[in-house]
């Protein structure tokens, strides 16, 4: 009987879209299986919060259309003034406030502010995230984010002119897209081991790239028909993607009766100063005790070891990241290549190869990070190698439209790399660390407070861009941004310390038992 009541318990929590598999299978699902339809829902869920993300970068240039001729320094547009009643084209004139001689700034003002709700609700979304069920919570956001989003093209068709109108449905787009990163990252994080995270992660992580190139598609496109489509079309995929998780995503396996592979196993993991070797998170036999545990509090979490580094390398990191994210396209448009102008659609379009370098740069980082066994030192050699990314794709990006897209694939590598690692795999590593001993209710709150901490520094970016280009040059932004990069690298060089001298500590051992053993003529140690 009591067998039979918690099979019944399980098939209540099990979500729609899960029960209709197994009725339409005839039996359970795999373990294999619910893994695979968690990378897929939260890999579709995380690409539609970047691509209604990504929109407003590339309506930029059709907000504010100054002149390319005259640089950031002063703007002479097309259409000084407009008709009194009726849509003023936003192809020719831009769309008041930001046609204006402060457009750019306005524009930079409505980033930071987007971003700065986004780094502050993201604190408060790790936090409630460990308390309630990821799948609601994560479908609120997306429906919240898709209807802000929105309302903030329905200004286009209201003939809206109001600043206040934009920054307002921005602030609230970036507090309900708070709820998405330390969702997916928990959920992700509640299915895999360390074993082969940084890969399966890395690769994962694509989305933020997908979701980017395929924002920029859909708003470049849609511009022809209006700017005000280029928000409203994201907006609804968000929230047919929102009922789309609703319906399917698992939280984690015991809400769903799923028994444990034994390779979700890490060896690595030991509890307290014992050797004894426990799953990262608590099987479903051990699911009482788990629920008796607290959630781990915010400065407990802060105290975690590696959580405040690789937070404020984050800082750094998507300081850049997001700098490109929400200007790149406007510089591409006013910057000369063979002598030319690109058009705000071309501009859009050939911005997407920063991002699909950030794919190779998330799963290269994932992979090496993961082969060699380190996490900081692979971070840290991405984030030193972007510098000079950064100042070849400045100084010859102009050069021909084949050394652009080149340059800008090298820079989006190098840049996302550390970016991507350091979102995924060691925010779900930190969230499982062995001094939370086997809690499992921190994933949520570690996430947030390193990619809130990130995203403070991607609020502080394209403010910075704004301000700076618009009185100075664009040769000053990017020299911000490879200060901003090489400060990044520095902030991990005790966690590289430490992790070079256990790469030291563990080859000499290595090498004393090689001395100590026979080897035959190719230099393979001999079995005695």
């Amino acid at each position: 009987m009591g067998t039979l009541m918690q099979s019944e318990a399980e098939i209540v929590k099990k979500p729609v879209g899960i029960r209709f598999l197994e009725r339409a299978k005839g039996s359970k699902l795999s373990y294999n299986a619910y893994q695979a339809i968690v990378l897929i829902v939260t890999f579709l869920a995380y690409a539609s919060y970047h691509a209604a993300r990504k929109t407003t970068s590339i309506v930029k240039s059709a907000l504010d259309p100054q002149s390319p001729d005259t640089g950031l320094n002063s703007l002479l547009l097309r259409f000084t003034s407009f008709r009194s009643s009726g849509q003023e084209s936003q192809e020719d004139g831009g769309w008041a406030p930001f046609n204006g001689p402060n457009g750019t700034v306005l524009l930079g003002e409505i980033d930071v502010a987007f971003l700065a709700v986004y780094a502050f609700g993201m604190y408060f979304a790790g936090h409630l995230g460990d308390r309630m069920n990821l799948r609601i919570f994560l479908t609120i956001g997306m429906v919240g984010t898709g209807l802000f989003t929105s309302l903030f093209g329905v200004g286009y068709w209201a003939n809206v002119h109001s600043f206040y109108y934009f920054l307002i449905m921005q602030m609230l787009a970036g507090l309900f897209q708070s709820s998405g990163w330390p969702s997916v990252v928990a959920v992700v994080g509640n299915w895999f081991n360390k074993k082969k995270r940084g890969l399966i992660m890395g690769i994962w992580n694509a989305h933020t790239s997908v979701g980017n190139i395929t924002g920029s598609l859909i708003a470049a496109a849609m511009l022809r028909y209006g700017w005000g489509w280029s928000f409203v079309v994201p907006g609804v995929v968000i929230v047919l993607i929102g009922f789309v998780n609703f319906a399917f995503l698992p939280v984690n396996p015991e809400i769903v009766g799923a028994e444990r592979d034994e390779d979700v196993v890490d060896s690595s993991e030991k509890i307290g100063d014992g050797s004894v070797n426990v799953p990262l998170l608590l099987s479903s036999s051990d699911s009482e005790t788990d629920d008796k545990k607290r959630a781990v509090g915010f400065i407990e979490a802060w105290r975690i070891p590696g959580v405040a580094p690789f937070a404020l390398c984050l800082f750094f990191a998507k300081l850049v990241a997001y700098t490109f994210l929400y200007w790149l396209p406007f510089y591409v448009s006013h910057t000369a290549i063979e002598g030319e102008y690109l058009s705000d659609e071309t501009a859009g379009n050939l911005s997407t190869m920063f991002d699909v370098g950030g794919v190779v740069g998330g799963i290269m980082a994932g992979y090496i990070s993961d082969r060699i066994g380190a996490r900081a030192i692979t971070a840290a050699s991405f984030m030193y190698c972007s510098i000079p990314a950064l100042f070849f794709y400045r100084s010859y990006g102009h050069v021909s439209l084949l050394a652009n897209a080149s340059l800008m694939f090298l820079t989006g590598m190098l840049v996302n790399g550390p970016y991507a690692l350091i979102t995924t795999a060691v925010s779900a590593d930190l969230g499982t660390h062995s001094s939370l001993k086997g809690n499992s209710r921190a994933l949520a709150t570690v996430t947030a407070i390193i990619d809130g901490t990130g995203s403070v520094g991607a609020a502080v970016g394209p403010l910075l861009t704004g301000y700076i280009s618009s009185r100075s040059s664009w040769t000053a932004v990017f020299t911000m941004l490879m200060g901003a990069a090489f400060v990044a690298g520095l902030l991990l060089t005790r966690l590289v310390m430490a992790e070079v001298a256990a790469k030291i500590a563990e080859s000499r051992p290595l090498e004393s038992e090689c001395r100590s053993s026979p080897v035959d003529h190719q230099g393979l140690v001999v079995e005695v």
